[in-house]
């Protein structure tokens, strides 16, 4: 068994069409056949299922498939170090930084990063904080902020935010003027929610589901200052971190604490466990705790 068969196995599985990952790949698919089956010999499970017209990962392979992951990412975090070890330098790195949180929190960090430590590389890449964690696993990123709770037996994790979940609604709603309601009241409310794949996308409809309901979406948007606008013409409730909020001219709409526990914004800065991090990675991830300790 080798890097290479296990590289060529998971782009199998992601394809799951030896023709589509021979191209992606550059080989033949006859090449790309036979090194997949010399890994089948070697390992003696079946992990692929051809024998319908569509391909499928086997239980098995499903199984080698996670481990192929962790190996792969080993190899290249070895690769990765060894390359800083010859040149000496400081690193580079890539942070997954969410919308919402990227505007609320971050551009005077990254700026006063960037000028302590001037040599270091820093990619950024917007996605959604639910994403991220497997963007995380897969190495498509190297630290990332996720609003808990996560995983801590896959990730190390560093909390640096708490803060509330607050309901918009328009001036002249019912509810103007109360101080806090509980999510049971907004049962037959229309909700202006974050699109699926923002964390904050669960976290209301569980709190939604725990109440006894199931919202009402009228639509979804990755734009929090359009939730809190069309909260503000009166179209439904739009339920946004307590920092936006702040953020925002609230003079034309109420605002109203919500009286549940799930509702709470907790971010952290998050890594995969036992993965390798550059010198300049390190350094920003003591930087942020350091900003908001």
């Amino acid at each position: 068994m080798d890097i290479k068969q296990l590289r060529f196995f998971l782009e199998v599985c992601k394809e799951l069409s030896f023709s589509r990952a021979s191209e992606k790949l550059h080989i033949s698919q006859p090449a790309l056949s036979k090194t997949i089956h010399q890994l089948e010999d070697e390992i003696g499970l079946r992990l692929l299922d051809r024998s319908t017209r569509h391909l499928f990962v086997t239980r098995e392979g499903e199984i080698i498939r996670q481990h192929a992951q962790k190996v792969l990412r080993s190899a290249e975090d070895l690769w990765q170090e060894a390359e800083e070890i010859k040149l000496h330098k400081k690193g580079s790195f890539t942070f997954g930084l969410p919308p919402v949180i990227g505007s609320s929190f971050f551009p005077q960090i990254i700026a006063d990063f960037r000028r302590v430590y001037p040599e270091a590389g820093m990619r950024i890449i917007e996605e959604g904080a639910k994403i991220m964690e497997q963007s995380l696993l897969e190495g498509n990123i190297d630290v990332g902020v996720a609003i808990l709770p996560v995983d801590n037996e896959q990730f190390e994790i560093r909390q640096i935010i708490d803060r509330k979940i607050l309901a918009v609604t328009a001036v002249d709603h019912p509810f103007a003027g109360r101080e806090k309601i509980q999510m049971k009241n907004l049962k037959y409310e229309s909700f202006l929610m974050f699109q699926q794949g923002f964390s904050l996308y669960d976290r209301v409809f569980e709190s939604c589901i725990q109440a006894g309901f199931e919202p009402d979406i009228l639509y979804e948007s990755s734009q929090w200052d359009f939730l809190f606008e069309s909260a503000m013409a009166g179209l439904g409730v739009a339920l946004l971190p307590e920092t936006v909020v702040h953020k925002a001219d609230t003079r034309n709409v109420s605002v109203l604490a919500v009286d549940d526990e799930l509702l709470h914004w907790r971010l952290a800065l998050i890594w995969r466990k036992h993965s390798y991090q550059t010198q300049a990675a390190q350094a920003w991830i003591s930087f942020v705790e350091e900003a908001f300790a």
